[in-house]
């Protein structure tokens, strides 16, 4: 009988000990157009208490990858949230053509909303569009609501996505005139208090500063020159060189919004996450809560400046700054230990495709206008009709299928006429075809990446794959958006309570996140996942 009760008891104390080694606050990082070989490039620069914290005192999965194209911002960042792909989340891009309303629809736009803490009708913003759940929901279901999920990023799109479609709170930045923190009636009916205090104390205006490199320039060697052809830079600028003076520039900027582009916008978003981290008292029970925080202005910075230029190292190591602000207040406002930080990225990024041919390295860009022209002249001379094309975006062709069936031509004729037409221009790597993608049996590795991003429902009629270094952009700048390793390789860290010290370069991909997150926290994974969990990454 005293045994029984003894092992009574020690099931009790055990049970109980389980429940509270739980991490008492999940924070899930991610740092926009973030390429892996980043933390190798600018290692030597970074500091013990960012970068280097999370990867030698964590576990570095080195060899992580997107899973499916198109790798922008908004299918990564729900990607990395509900464990699948946009085949299922159905996030299928940034901004897409809805073919059934016949209109370039947002990912996160939602009418049906209004705006808070701003009067401009541009942030009527909400997860409606996303079709499963995120880490963040299932910790919600599984506390009975009472564990939080808050969702941070200057971007909408990057806090609302993460966050998922219970969360607590989701804010971003408005730019402009305002420069404030923002959100919609989707959450609640006014802005908590402390926001309203927050952007009444005006602080953002301090950021309007010079921005300078942070060390002298010349120890900038990671980089290529500062005065270059390869960066696009600021209006009213003449040269794509430090030093900046955004009070200077701010009204040629679009205002506050200059911010973005910026290492100060992720100082912003750094200041908004301690304070809510206090007010929101992240933490503070047993009960894990979730926080979300992306950092966008690495991804402006990449667009303006490249994947090369002196800009983006110098936001990289101030970045790595306030990681450590981040850590810091993680440590005093929760505890050491008592949190887990995962930090990942949702895309890469291209170099400069100018700067790498005359390099001699192989790349080319793709002129949207010429390609189109080129379309519609095939149609109308191989179909009389070249109004059969609806609309081409995210490398995809939807088709008019009224049209087509009024002028009694077959789809699959049509269809199989364009691939065709497709494989024999410049620069084209894969065509694929509806009916291709939407069968299981797909045995080539980038039509695969492709499959896993082409949602049956949304998605178009034709998908095509530029060749390594091919973009459609300004041949100033980076962009993002292809099944190539420079925007699928980004990094992967996992730190804090529960997590192993370690790394690998076993091959873990977007999906396996959310499962990983979710077995940590012994709770369901996230509704649609297709991912796996990364045992190895999670402590004994």
């Amino acid at each position: 009988m005293k045994i029984y009760k003894f092992l009574i008891i020690a099931f009790c104390f055990f049970n109980s000990f389980a429940q509270n080694s739980k991490p008492k606050l999940v924070v899930g990082i991610v740092v926009d157009q973030m390429r892996y070989d980043y933390l190798t490039r600018f290692e030597a620069r970074f500091s013990d208490n960012g970068f280097k914290k999370l990867m030698y005192n964590g576990f570095n999965c080195k060899n992580h990858h997107f899973n499916y194209m198109p790798t922008y911002t908004g299918p990564g960042h729900a990607s990395i949230f509900t464990g699948t792909t946009p085949e299922n989340h159905g996030i299928i891009a940034n901004n897409w053509f809805d073919k059934f309303k016949n209109e370039s629809v947002y990912c996160v736009q939602d009418n049906s909303v209004n705006p808070l803490g701003t009067a401009s009708n541009k942030e009527r913003m909400s997860p409606h569009r996303m079709l499963s759940t995120t880490f963040g929901d299932v910790n919600r279901l599984h506390t009975q609501f009472k564990g939080k999920t808050i969702g941070i990023s200057i971007k909408d799109r990057g806090a609302i996505l993460p966050a998922g479609h219970s969360a607590n709170h989701a804010f971003w930045f408005r730019g402009e005139k305002e420069g404030a923190w923002v959100s919609s009636t989707y959450y609640s009916n006014e802005l908590p208090k402390w926001v309203i205090d927050f952007n009444a104390k005006k602080l953002i205006g301090k950021y309007l500063k010079e921005w300078n490199t942070l060390y002298p320039i010349a120890s900038y060697t990671s980089s290529g020159t500062d005065d270059n052809i390869y960066e696009h830079g600021f209006k009213g600028k003449e040269k794509t060189t430090f030093p900046y003076d955004l009070k200077a520039l701010q009204e040629q900027n679009s205002g506050f919004s200059i911010l973005k582009s910026t290492p100060y916008g992720n100082s912003i978003v750094t200041d908004f996450a301690v304070e809510a981290i206090k007010n929101e008292e992240l933490g503070k029970d047993s009960i894990t809560d979730v926080l979300t925080v992306s950092y966008s202005s690495t991804d402006y910075v990449g667009h303006n400046f490249g994947v090369n230029s002196v800009e983006l190292e110098d936001t990289y190591l101030r970045l790595d700054k306030e990681l450590a602000r981040l850590l810091k207040s993680l440590d005093k406002q929760v505890g050491k230990g008592e949190y887990t930080v995962f930090l990942t990225a949702d895309h890469g990024a291209v170099h400069v495709p100018q700067f790498l041919k005359d390099n001699k390295i192989p790349a080319y860009y793709v002129d949207k206008e010429s390609f189109k022209e080129g379309i519609d002249t095939f149609l109308q001379t191989t179909f009389k009709d070249e109004k059969i094309l609806k609309n081409i975006s995210n490398q995809q062709l939807f088709l008019d299928y009224k049209r087509i069936k009024e002028a009694k031509l077959s789809l699959d004729e049509v269809t199989k006429a364009l691939q065709h037409y497709l494989t024999q221009q410049p620069n084209m790597q894969y065509v694929f075809t509806r009916s291709e993608l939407v069968k299981r049996n797909m045995t080539n590795i980038v039509g695969k990446l492709v499959q896993n991003g082409f949602h049956q429902r949304s998605s178009g009629d034709i998908a095509y794959v530029l060749t390594p270094a091919t973009i459609s952009y300004s041949k100033t700048g980076s962009t993002h958006g292809s099944p190539q390793a420079y925007d699928t390789h980004v990094p992967l860290l996992f730190y804090g309570n529960g997590i192993k010290k370690g790394k690998t370069f076993k091959k873990t991909q977007v999906n396996d996140i959310a499962p990983t997150v979710s077995a940590l926290l012994g709770i369901s994974a996230p509704n649609a996942t297709t991912g796996k969990i990364l045992n190895f990454v999670i402590e004994d």
